[in-house]
């Protein structure tokens, strides 16, 4: 709970009078756009996640980066085309999550990359894997101005870790965290914040205490534990947790699996924020993995054109409409 108000705190200093006023047009448009059941829009986007690279060093087998099966391009995020979106977007920006798909610190300039973004007060998070955390990069991070930093850590163990972090080293990765919590108090800094994200699933659900325990030995700031997407679910996986508690999914009683959550026609996220690729498309979504819904590109057309036209607007009416007709919708939990 510290760590959240710490957190809370900073967030509202990097506010502006601007960004509040962005955010409260786009919140109440939103409930007016659910009353009329109409794509009306008010303000800009509020939070965006860019995507640094969708290159990754390990291959997770639910993550397109972790297969290498992207239909659309792959490459590294242009530092010119970066600078670019956050000058347009730092007056009504509150939220950067510099994350999509791949490992974001394989990008050469990311550090500098999350420092831009700090330097024009917004705040800034990353989900990382953690294999590139060690004594060169770590006072950069500590740098930065991070405020947020998400590890991926789905094991307590190498073997049950590397079940689904394929390619990974559980000791690389803790003594890399280890390292940031020691420097960043020997600074007297409170960020980055540290999160561990645990992905529960059929394999390490038995590690949840074990988890527990290093998070806590560790000195984190917060421990989180995810549900799995899962693609192709309906037929079951050996990555659904037998404790459904912790699953997306459950039996539909016909020997199928279903979404636990009824999906609804409406979406928040849709008024909320955009994804950005490395290569300036804005998409809606970040399950929309392989920009399938292209709303534009930013490096050919401004964010607020794009947030605001026919092709949005479209697609913001058939939520509306019928949400389960949108196939990257169908296995999200909003």
């Amino acid at each position: 709970m510290k760590s959240k108000v710490v957190l809370g705190i900073q967030f509202f200093k990097y506010l502006s009078w601007a960004k509040v006023r962005n955010a409260v047009s786009l919140y109440l448009s939103f409930w007016k756009a659910q009353w009329f059941r109409k794509p009306l829009i008010q303000g800009l986007p509020a939070a965006l996640s860019i995507e640094p690279t969708t290159g990754c060093n390990l291959r997770c087998p639910e993550c397109p980066s972790g297969l290498r099966s992207f239909s659309r391009p792959t490459g590294m995020l242009d530092t010119a085309l970066y600078q670019k979106i956050i000058q347009e977007v730092s007056p009504h920006l509150a939220y950067l999550h510099l994350y999509f798909q791949g490992e974001p610190f394989l990008h050469p300039q990311f550090l500098e990359l999350v420092k831009y973004a700090d330097q024009h007060k917004i705040f800034t998070a990353t989900s990382t894997n953690a294999h590139f955390l060690n004594e060169k990069t770590v006072p950069q991070v500590l740098d930065s101005g991070l405020k947020q930093l998400i590890v991926s850590v789905d094991g307590a163990t190498q073997e049950v870790y590397e079940n689904y972090r394929i390619g990974g080293k559980l000791d690389r990765v803790l003594a890399g965290i280890d390292l940031l919590i020691k420097s960043r108090r020997a600074r007297h800094q409170h960020f980055p914040q540290v999160i561990f994200q645990f992905l529960v699933t059929g394999q390490n659900e038995h590690e949840l205490s074990k988890i527990k325990s290093l998070a806590k030995s560790l000195g984190v700031d917060e421990l989180q534990l995810k549900t799995a997407q899962i693609y192709n679910y309906e037929n079951g996986s050996p990555l659904i947790p037998s404790d459904l508690r912790y699953s997306r999914y459950l039996p539909d009683g016909m020997g199928k699996w279903k979404l636990k959550k009824e999906l609804r026609d409406k979406c928040w996220r849709m008024w909320q924020g955009a994804v950005i690729t490395w290569d300036g498309d804005v998409l809606p979504c970040c399950y929309d993995k392989d920009g399938k819904y292209t709303m534009g590109n930013i490096g050919i057309t401004r964010l607020a054109e794009i947030w605001k036209n026919v092709k949005y607007g479209s697609f913001r009416n058939q939520i509306f409409l019928d949400r389960s007709e949108i196939d990257i919708c169908k296995n999200c939990m909003e």
